[in-house]
């Protein structure tokens, strides 16, 4: 079997029938590109009867993932959002991977706290933040800009929506990590040791309801869900109450946090792109989306069959696991143009699926394209080019599509320009 410069399968050297994109190596060595573009050309409903989690279908189409998203009768959320199966004892119950009716009253609940006015209150603070972290860091010297930058920013702006003290804010980002580190993504780990980490959060946020419960009610989630009829008995129930908190949670990191690492990857593997911004700030909010598009922050979410049914010719049967390939979808030639292609001034650049598409599309989408927009202002004011200075070190995970490490070095305005 012809191995890839990367160090994974090359996917056109398989059997058709033995392409299994879920496997985390794949995205680790950012090799899916090519596993991907072959199931869209040749199977784009393909059916993996063999993998560590067990067969299920991969949809890679753009069309074809809004199409199963669109129906939540046969295709459900419940009993998770991930490629592989949690052990009754470690599932968390949550909205996302809900249906209705409870999807749709706890996503309401929780609403408000990234709302339009709750937005247009958060900007300034936003950036103050931005810009007293950009002050902050040296220039001259390399550093991870993960570190720095990415995961402080998401970590305060975390602490602000979950209204925590600031010096717990990069508890909310661990936290993240631990529950997204997980078998069911493709990464081997200690469930025992893990479990015991996410109680500790459990205690924290359970001690926090309790405290929001009995005060005044206010725009964080923990406070929204304390007050509304409909969710205040979450606490009852610490498996859903550490559910919902650890959605919020990573619902709010991953999708801020790795588009601002693709961003700085993206400018610097296509500088012609980078030329054009600095050209043309005005360009930034354009080009969030397509970063977004680009990264899609979240690879795959998962739908479980109700019922036996046919889908572009393919009978899937009852239980069958469905995976959508948010990541495929963003490359779909048939629907966007050139999507191989990073465009700061891509035409319709809001086009994609990196959010998802009806009722589970992102309900913080928003707030991740406001912080981005926010920190690149912010940027553009202070640095001529941030530099990459050596290969990203990317995540493992099938689910997860991030960055651990990206070394840059920072190159301030001239300012007698």
């Amino acid at each position: 079997m012809r191995i890839s410069d990367r160090g994974v399968p090359d996917p056109w050297a398989l059997p058709l029938a033995e392409i299994d994109p879920s496997q985390a190596e794949i995205f680790l060595n950012n090799a899916q590109g090519e596993y991907f573009r072959r199931l869209r050309r040749e199977d784009p409903v393909h059916y993996c009867a063999d993998s560590a989690f067990g067969p299920y279908w991969s949809i890679t189409r753009f069309d074809d993932i809004v199409e199963i998203e669109t129906n939540t009768k046969v295709f459900s959320s419940e009993p998770v959002i991930v490629i592989g199966d949690v052990p009754a004892e470690y599932l968390m119950p949550m909205f996302i991977a809900k249906d209705p009716p409870v999807h749709d009253v706890q996503r309401k609940a929780a609403a408000p706290a990234v709302g339009a006015p709750r937005l247009a209150e958060l900007e300034d603070l936003i950036r103050r933040r931005a810009g007293a972290i950009l002050d902050g860091l040296p220039v001259g010297p390399t550093f991870n800009w993960v570190e720095r930058v990415s995961k402080e920013l998401t970590a305060q702006m975390l602490a602000t929506l979950f209204d925590i003290p600031f010096e717990d804010r990069h508890l909310l980002p661990y936290w993240s990590d631990v529950s997204t580190n997980s078998e069911a993504c493709g990464v081997q780990t200690d469930m025992t040791a893990r479990q015991k980490i996410l109680m500790e959060c459990l205690a924290y946020f359970t001690r926090l309801w309790h405290q929001r419960a009995a005060a005044p009610p206010s725009l964080d989630f923990i406070s929204l869900l304390a007050h509304n009829p409909e969710t205040r008995n979450l606490v009852q129930d610490p498996n859903a109450l550490m559910g919902n908190v650890m959605l919020l949670i990573v619902g709010g990191n991953d999708t801020t946090r790795n588009s601002i690492s693709g961003g700085v990857v993206f400018l610097n593997q296509n500088p012609q792109e980078y030329d054009k911004l600095r050209a043309d700030p005005a360009l930034i909010t354009n080009m969030v989306s397509e970063i977004i598009r680009y990264q899609t922050p979240l690879s795959h979410m998962r739908r479980t069959v109700t019922e036996d049914f046919t889908f572009k010719g393919k009978r899937m049967r009852k239980g069958d696991k469905v995976v959508l390939w948010y990541c495929s979808g963003n490359r779909d030639d048939g629907v966007i143009e050139n999507p191989e292609e990073f465009r700061v001034d891509r035409t319709r650049a809001r086009h994609h699926i990196a959010f998802g598409f009806g009722i589970h599309r992102c309900m913080g989408n928003r707030m991740a394209e406001m912080q981005l927009r926010v920190l690149w202002e912010e940027i553009m004011k202070r640095f001529s080019r941030i530099e990459l200075v050596a290969p990203p070190r990317r995540v493992l995970s099938n689910f997860v599509n991030g960055y651990e490490e990206v070394q840059v070095r920072l190159h301030p305005l001239d300012r007698g320009q």
